[in-house]
């Protein structure tokens, strides 16, 4: 029998349920489909025999599209773009030999036949049911959900209109601005253009549901530290109002919780939030100002942690499930919402009390979630442009004392709109920074030529504070000096700098110079416990893949070899996994340490309890990690009780997301990737706080990203 040419093959696949199986097998093989997703299909193909093959090819592409950050399939967008639909090409992919190729599989496939073959009733509804499945959208653009993921954006939409709809709530303008002029006296900068933080304090404080966005540096903290001082005014009754003759708002203070998505995060927010809370002046806004101190909170949890997560389970103890235990809050904050996948949002607002406020912080132009979804960029998809309807603009005028530039006015502003506020002006990132400048450059929305030009301006221009390096494949010692030293003659005039950028020789100096004698007592530890984490946030390797000689695995080895050899570290050539100095991140949550994803340790040599004084060969291995309670306590930990950590020289951009170090090294990979984007891009950039590196190792692989965005789909931005 002759064997079917891939041509033949590929046009089976839609006639024939084992050519098509056939054909899934071959791609998840190649890593093209998760053995997940061709089971999914399988799983339908067994319950309706009479399900055609272009459904279960579907189904298999929807469930598919949840690995990769979608919500559902856009019928419409995969026949214009078939391959995009997969996996292409995996990480390592050597493409010899490839199956065929969605494209040739769906040559010959239209829009009405694909949508004809879904009319399935047992497999697929068109709103409410128990189907696994759900096509919604339009007719020209039909998307395919699996059910729970088109439930959970229901949900999200109409808890969000909820609380748009409830306007009669919104407190007076006039009693506002008083609080407002208190929390934001005017600035000689800014006399003459609109505040945004107070604009956005002031948008946040009459809604229920609201979102604050805004890059690096543009007073995301600081804006959402004065609303929760305005809030709590309110409730407590400022004298300012009641000076005028007002009611008295009441003496209860609200319940507000403050949250972000990983442990790493919540720290991050949790010593920020305390900083400016200890700064704000709040005399003359309540007759007890110590008390409005008091009620603004300054404790961070986690997302999971504050639902409450039950261990192998997607239910927490506060969710859809039972209604009779909402979140016991009047205020919810959640810092680094565009870390927020759709099935956590859609279990975040079902656990609010139907009154409660939510407020989103965050920055529209990171990385999207890891997880289906991207909620925060769906939201402020209008957001640049404002769109605030006359009434808006009107009211806010009154409460701040100062007009909208007319450019964001829009008489069709949508509510959403109307509750979104997007600060414009960073204060970390001035006209002098390189770091604000390229990535302004890589956001920038123009022509190709123009975002090119930009980008090189940005790069070649000389600014103190970045640096270009380009690195070929097999150039270790230029990649060891940047890892050991963080080359800072690099960047002009850095050795006049107070700070200059360092290299991970920093940390391990502090660890050897300022450990303890063996006898000291606990709190020495604990301090030198805390320079050694200190320092280590100092310089940190970004990459974008996890695999390859560029990617978190090769780095991570070859970074290590390079600190062998100066003597800086002792893991015995890579024998021993655990050694004095090995830096760790946590991969999964652990609740019963306390540990969450995103938290980085040090492992560290301790005196094992007994050890006569000298005895160094008596220590034993502990791994320091922040406490991230708010509070500066240290947790030791013994290694034999992390189960999921990796070593962290070099991380993700993903991973690194709510962390900023004072100078990070955002490391190129050397080929085309799908992964490599401008959102990538973007937040690679932003995590270096005084100092960037921008590593090249492919030629052109920088300006290809800027080039290329994150799509993800999904019902929520349309």
């Amino acid at each position: 029998m002759i064997p079917d040419t891939p041509d033949l093959a590929a046009e089976r696949a839609l006639a024939d349920h084992a050519a098509l199986f056939t054909l899934l097998d071959r791609w998840v093989e190649r890593g093209w489909l998760r053995s997940l997703d061709r089971a999914f299909a399988a799983f339908l193909g067994r319950e309706v025999s009479e399900a055609s093959p272009r459904l279960l090819l579907a189904a298999a592409l929807a469930s598919h599209q949840l690995g990769r950050g979608h919500v559902c399939l856009d019928l419409a967008q995969t026949l214009a773009t078939p391959d995009l639909a997969l996996s292409l090409p995996p990480e390592g992919d050597s493409l010899e030999d490839p199956p065929p190729l969605p494209s040739r599989v769906m040559a010959a496939l239209d829009l009405d036949a694909w949508r004809a073959a879904l009319a399935q009733p047992e497999l697929v509804a068109t709103g409410p049911g128990s189907t696994p499945l759900v096509l919604a959208g339009s007719r020209e653009h039909p998307r395919l959900y699996l059910r729970r993921y088109w439930q959970h954006e229901q949900d999200i939409h109409t808890r969000i209109g909820d609380r748009l709809g409830m306007d009669d709530e919104a407190p007076d303008a006039a009693r506002l601005r008083p609080i407002l002029d208190a929390l934001f006296p005017p600035r000689p900068d800014i006399d003459r253009q609109l505040d945004w933080q107070k604009a956005a304090c002031a948008l946040a404080g009459r809604s229920r549901f609201a979102v604050i966005t805004g890059g690096p540096g543009t007073g995301k903290t600081t804006t959402v530290v004065r609303l929760l001082a305005l809030l709590q005014a309110l409730a407590l009754g400022n004298n300012m109002a009641n000076s005028k003759g007002e009611e008295d708002g009441g003496e209860q203070a609200l319940r507000i919780r403050l949250a972000a998505p990983t442990g790493k995060a919540a720290a991050r927010l949790n010593e920020s939030i305390a900083g400016q809370v200890a700064k704000l002046a709040l005399d003359g806004l309540a007759d007890d100002p110590e008390r409005l101190h008091d009620v603004i909170p300054k404790e961070v949890s986690t997302l999971h942690r504050l639902l409450g997560s039950r261990p192998d389970t997607r239910r927490f103890r506060h969710d859809r499930h039972d209604r009779h235990n909402p979140l016991p809050l009047d205020v919810l904050v959640v810092d680094e919402a565009s870390m927020v996948d759709v099935g956590m949002m859609a279990a975040l607002l079902e656990a609010l009390p139907p009154r409660a406020r939510l407020v989103l912080l965050g920055d529209k132009d990171q990385l999207a979630s890891v997880e289906a979804g991207s909620i925060l960029g769906d939201l402020c998809a209008r957001a640049e442009g404002g769109h605030y309807t006359p009434g808006t603009a009107e009211w806010l005028a009154e409460a701040t004392g100062q007009p909208l530039p007319t450019d964001t006015l829009d008489a069709d502003g949508q509510p959403l709109d109307q509750a979104i506020a997007m600060l414009r002006v960073s204060h970390r990132f001035t006209a002098d920074s390189g770091i604000g400048r390229l990535a302004a450059a890589i956001n920038l929305e123009a022509e190709p030529a123009a975002k090119r030009r930009a980008i090189s301006e940005a790069l070649n221009h000389g600014f103190a504070d970045l640096s270009h390096l380009k690195l070929g494949a097999d150039d270790e010692r230029g990649l060891a000096r940047l890892a050991v030293t963080g080359c800072p003659e690099r960047f002009p005039n850095a050795g006049a700098a107070s700070a200059p950028p360092v290299g991970y020789r920093h940390f391990l100096a502090t660890m050897a110079e300022r450990r303890p004698a063996d006898d000291a007592a606990q709190a020495a530890f604990d301090d030198w416990a805390r320079a050694v984490l200190a320092a280590h946030g100092h310089f940190q390797l970004l990459c974008a893949l996890r695999r390859g000689p560029w990617g978190v695995e090769g780095l991570n080895e070859r970074v290590r070899q390079a600190l062998e050899r100066e003597g800086l570290i002792d893991s015995q050539d890579g024998r021993q996994r655990w050694y004095p100095g090995r830096p760790v991140l946590v991969t999964k949550n652990d609740y019963g340490l306390g540990l969450m994803n995103g938290d980085i340790g040090i492992t560290l040599d301790m005196p094992r309890p007994g050890a006569a004084p000298g005895d160094g060969s008596r220590r034993l291995l502990r791994v320091a990690f922040p406490a991230g309670d708010g509070t500066d306590r240290i947790k030791w930990v013994l290694p034999s009780r992390l189960q999921a950590v990796e070593t962290v020289f070099a991380m993700t951009v993903h991973k690194s997301q709510g962390s900023e170090f004072t100078h990070a090294a955002l490391v190129l990979p050397d080929a085309p990737n799908p992964i490599l984007t401008r959102e990538l891009v973007y937040t690679g950039i932003t995590r270096a706080r005084h100092w960037l590196t921008l590593v090249e190792t492919g030629r052109g692989q920088l300006m290809d990203a800027a080039q290329r965005r994150v799509m993800r789909v999904s019902g929520l931005g349309g």
